[in-house]
């Protein structure tokens, strides 16, 4: 999911290296900690960096829509509504080259852009007590901040459905100027939450609009095979689509190991994922296979260590 928000790629360019974060929130019994899978119903804010991620089934789950406020000593919304469904939880922190107001733009931008409902807003003080919200909401002391530095979104997914998924959005900047991002996506029981989107008319418009489309869900076991359950037919189909489109196809891989080895490991990926696709029928001369390494660091969308992307040519 591409996103355009001038303002934000703006201040990017002025950054000369991504900061490293430090790992801060404890791993709860449910979480996955680390594994960095962003949700498929949004992309994370550039420059962010995962530090929890948490799964619950089947929840009973109360959506805040409206200002807090403490009443007979329980903390109460002023509007809010039951769902029932399995709730995701993401925790992001933001390089504090940022404001957070530029987050809660993003994200709301991303979301009109993908034409969800706005259902509720709030900011600063006009939400009540940051302590009502990391404690007595979210449970998330880490969430607990001045209050002036708050913003509050709740957006309903437009699937069509009968049951649309619900995505409530908290961001913080802390007096120690950490600035966080938290996410609850309320979807129906059943739906595999982090299962990744894999649609190929919506890669292949975003393919044609941006020039360049990271595909998600293509994992390798070693540089010459691909982790079981990794499907390309998503891909073959997104290109057969347009006999005419040729594309390069980009492995990114960074980590510890010197760059010349990088290199070579993601071209052996991609020269293996080109084959791959020429054997389940893509013409070879619409395929020209590239690996990059870790020599293009930036994207807006993803996780950036390690990803595949589609080049238009």
């Amino acid at each position: 999911m591409n996103i355009s928000n001038h303002y934000i790629l703006a201040k990017l360019v002025a950054l000369v290296a991504v900061s490293i974060l430090s790992l801060s929130t404890a791993a709860q019994p449910a979480s996955r900690a680390g594994s960095d899978v962003d949700h498929p119903l949004l992309a994370r804010f550039p420059d962010s960096n995962m530090l929890n991620i948490e799964t619950n089934s089947d929840v009973n789950y109360r959506i805040v829509l409206g200002s807090l406020q403490r009443t007979r000593g329980q903390v109460v919304p002023e509007k809010s509504e039951r769902l029932r469904g399995d709730v995701t939880k993401i925790l992001y922190e933001v390089s504090q080259e940022f404001t957070g107001e530029d987050v809660y733009q993003f994200f709301r931008e991303q979301m009109e852009a993908n034409n969800y409902s706005e259902l509720f807003t709030c900011i600063g003080r006009a939400c009540g007590s940051s302590n009502y919200w990391a404690n007595d909401i979210f449970g998330n002391r880490i969430l607990y901040g001045p209050e002036r530095n708050q913003y509050y979104l709740v957006m309903r997914v437009n699937s069509g459905d009968e049951f649309e998924a619900h995505i409530v959005l908290y961001i913080i900047t802390r007096g120690n100027r950490r600035l966080y991002a938290y996410f609850e996506i309320v979807e129906q029981s059943g739906s595999h939450p982090l299962l990744p989107i894999m649609d190929a008319d919506r890669l292949l418009a975003s393919l044609t609009r941006e020039g360049s489309v990271v595909l998600p869900a293509i994992l390798f076991a070693t540089d010459s095979q691909l982790a079981d359950g990794t499907d390309l037919s998503f891909v073959v189909e997104l290109l057969e689509a347009d006999q005419s489109m040729r594309i390069y196809l980009v492995v990114h891989l960074t980590g510890a190991e010197p760059i010349d080895r990088l290199m070579q490991r993601s071209t052996l990926r991609a020269s293996f994922l080109r084959q791959q696709l020429i054997d389940l029928g893509v013409d070879a001369d619409r395929i020209d296979a590239r690996g990059v390494g870790p020599l293009a660091p930036a994207c807006a969308s993803v996780n950036c260590s390690e990803r595949i992307e589609l080049v238009l040519q």
